[in-house]
C-alpha cells in the first residue's frame, strides 16, 4: 500500500502564490499539519514492523521538511525521487494565483489551467513521470510506502493509481491535513486535525 501526503502549508500557499518548482518554507500551521500527519501515520502503520516501511519524498524543501517530521515520528529515513516533484509552472512561478487567472480569463473553469503556463509542464509529461514512478514500485501487498509530494503531483498519482480520467483526476481535493491510502485499487482519505502551538 501507499500512504500519500501533501506537504504542509507554505508561505506561498498562505499568500496564494503559485509555487511549482520554487521553494517556500512551511508556515507554523504547515509544521502543525506535518506533525498531525505523522501522528496519524504512526497509528496507521504501527501494526506493521517499521523496517517494512519506506518514506520517499519530492526533493523540494517543503516536501522534504514534511517527510522529515514524519520520518522522525516513525523512526524512518527519508529518500527523495525527482519524479514526485510538483508541476513546473514556468513563467507563472511565484506569481499570485488570482493575478494569473485575471490575466487569463479564458482559463477560468478549466481544471487543467496550471498546465497552460508559458514554459511550464504539460499534463501528459507530468502524468508520464508519475506513472513511470508508480510502475517501478513493489507489487501489492508487499508495497509499504509513505509518499510526501504536492498538490498537483498528488492528484496525478491518485488518478494514475485508480485509473481515473483526466477530468476526474484534476477535480480531486488537495488537502494539507489528510493522508490518502492507495490499496487494492482503491483510494481512501484519512483526515487529521493539526494543532498549532502558540507563538
Amino acid at each position: 500500500m501507499i500512504y500519500l501526503c501533501r506537504h504542509g502549508e507554505t508561505f506561498h500557499n498562505r499568500e496564494g502564490r503559485l509555487q511549482g518548482r520554487s521553494e517556500s518554507d512551511l508556515t507554523p500551521l504547515g509544521h502543525a499539519q506535518a506533525r498531525a500527519m505523522s501522528d496519524l501515520l504512526f497509528d496507521l502503520v504501527r501494526r506493521d514492523p517499521p523496517a517494512d516501511w519506506r518514506i520517499v519524498a519530492s526533493p523540494l524543501r517543503r516536501a522534504r521538511d514534511t517527510a522529515e517530521i514524519i520520518g522522525a515520528r516513525l523512526g524512518l529515513p527519508v529518500a527523495t525521487d525527482e519524479r514526485l516533484v510538483e508541476i513546473d509552472v514556468g513563467e507563472w512561478s511565484n506569481r499570485l494565483r488570482e493575478e494569473v487567472r485575471g490575466e487569463n480569463p479564458h482559463l477560468r473553469g478549466d481544471d487543467a489551467w496550471g498546465f497552460h503556463a508559458p514554459g511550464g509542464e504539460t499534463y501528459e509529461t507530468m502524468m508520464a513521470r508519475i506513472t513511470h514512478w508508480l510502475a517501478e514500485q513493489a507489487a501489492e501487498p508487499e508495497r509499504r510506502l509513505i509518499v510526501v509530494s504536492h498538490g498537483v503531483a498528488g492528484r496525478l498519482l491518485r488518478g494514475a493509481y485508480a485509473g481515473l480520467s483526466r477530468d476526474h483526476t484534476l477535480r480531486q481535493d488537495i488537502p494539507q491535513d489528510a493522508v490518502y491510502r492507495l490499496m487494492a485499487g482503491q483510494v481512501d482519505r484519512f483526515d487529521c486535525a493539526p494543532i498549532e502551538e502558540p507563538v
